[in-house]
Formats: C-alpha cells, structure tokens, sequence
C-alpha cells in the first residue's frame, strides 16, 4: 500500500524590511541610509530618506533658492488646504454628521492655491498641471509627464523639467520672493539687455 505524500509547503518569501518595498521605489527614489540614534530611545537606527525633486533640483543648480522656496510655499498651502489625498478624520467628529466643514484656515489656504494658480495661467494651464501634480501632489516628473501631461498630450521628460522650472519661477514672483518682472521674463526665456542709451 502506497503512502500518502505530504504536500510540500509553500515558503513564502518574506521582504526585507531593511530596504524600502517595490511599491515605494516605483514612487520615487532614496538616498543612502544613514544610521543615527532614535531620538525617543537613543537606540542607534538606520534610515532611508525619500529623494524629494525640488530638493534634488537645488543641490544640482537647476532652481534657485527663491523658486526652491515657493516650491515649498505653495506645498505648505496645499498641504493646509486639504487638496492632497492624505487626510485624517478628526477627532471632533460628530457622529452621523454628513460632511466635514472646512476650517477658516483652510478656506484661506484654498483661497491662497487659487490665486497661485490663476498667477500660473489657471489650473488648465501647462503650469497649473505642473504645479498641482508635481508641486502639490509631489508626483515626479516623469510620471507627471508621462500619465497626466498637459491637455491630455505627453510631455517630453526634458520640457517637463523645463515646465516645472518655469512654474516655480513665476510662483517665487507671484509670492514676492522675487521682483515680478524677473521671474516673468525668465518664465517666457527672455533676458534683458543693458539698453545702451542708459550711460
């Protein structure tokens, strides 16, 4: 008589919790690790930091500091607008409430993102996308370019580079972190010429 055979169990294959998942790489990619001390126990931690793209355009020389910091200006007002899709339930919630009122401080935020965007074109505009999707939403962009574009056009990953440069030029103008004139002329590639009438 024959002996049942056992089933070979299946090993399943465990992540490894030291490196970030697949699903985080295809967002963005990470710096090195860097090993420090966790601040609430003072044991020693290694951790990975998410490359953000305006921080990385600043380190190459691609924006300025003022176009850098209405980078992180209109993310601040986006952030406390509630547009993005992260979002916590409050605690104060009423229950059977249909529907969250907005705070004062956001209404202000929201009014602060339109403004912004109309100073861009509008939000249907090359540099509304770029702004709302890679600015706002914080996608990379290449993904910007190659699944939402503008118009419903792909872009090519270099014009989208210069997109969002443009963008945030006109953004560090429209927040006074530079004169407007400049940040408009350098947004439509102009660059003015000493006028030599002027001595």
């Amino acid at each position: 008589m024959a002996g049942k055979r056992k089933a070979k169990r299946a090993t399943m294959r465990h992540e490894d919790l030291s490196k970030p998942s697949k699903w985080r790489l295809q967002h963005g990619g990470f710096g090195e690790p860097v090993r420090e001390a966790d601040p609430e126990t003072g044991t020693p931690v290694q951790h990975r930091r998410a490359v953000d793209t305006l921080g990385l355009m600043l380190a190459n020389g691609t924006i300025t500091r003022e176009m850098h910091d209405a980078g992180a200006i209109f993310r601040g007002l986006f952030r406390s607008a509630a547009l993005d899709s992260l979002s916590a339930s409050p605690l104060t919630r009423l229950p059977g409430k249909a529907a969250d009122s907005l705070s004062d401080r956001q209404m202000v935020a929201r009014r602060r993102v339109a403004d912004a965007l109309d100073a861009l074109g509008g939000h249907d505009s090359a540099a509304g996308s770029c702004a709302w999707h890679v600015v706002g939403l914080e996608h990379s962009v290449r993904e910007w370019a190659m699944r939402q574009g503008w118009g419903g056009r792909l872009v090519p990953a270099s014009q989208a580079q210069g997109m969002l440069v443009a963008t945030l030029s006109v953004l560090a103008g429209h927040f006074g972190l530079t004169a407007r004139s400049v940040s408009r002329n350098a947004a439509l590639g102009r660059v003015d010429k000493p006028d030599p009438q002027s001595d």
